[in-house]
């Protein structure tokens, strides 16, 4: 990731929060967020394959 991406990433999260916080909804940019999302965790999963963590740290937490 460029420090262009990264600045303007931490910009736009900057932005939803400030929105949410004003309680402001934004049906065009949740819709964005979701596509990229799903998009994002498809190709991890093709790339990784599933990680079951959650269950992992449950046992672990259990355990102690």
């Amino acid at each position: 990731m460029s420090t262009d991406t990264d600045t303007s990433a931490k910009n736009e999260l900057q932005i939803a929060i400030e929105r949410m916080r004003k309680g402001i909804r934004d049906p065009e940019a949740e819709k964005k967020a979701l596509e990229t999302l799903t998009r994002d965790r498809e190709e991890l999963r093709k790339r990784i394959g599933t990680v079951d963590v959650a269950v992992e740290l449950i046992r672990e937490f259990r355990d102690r």
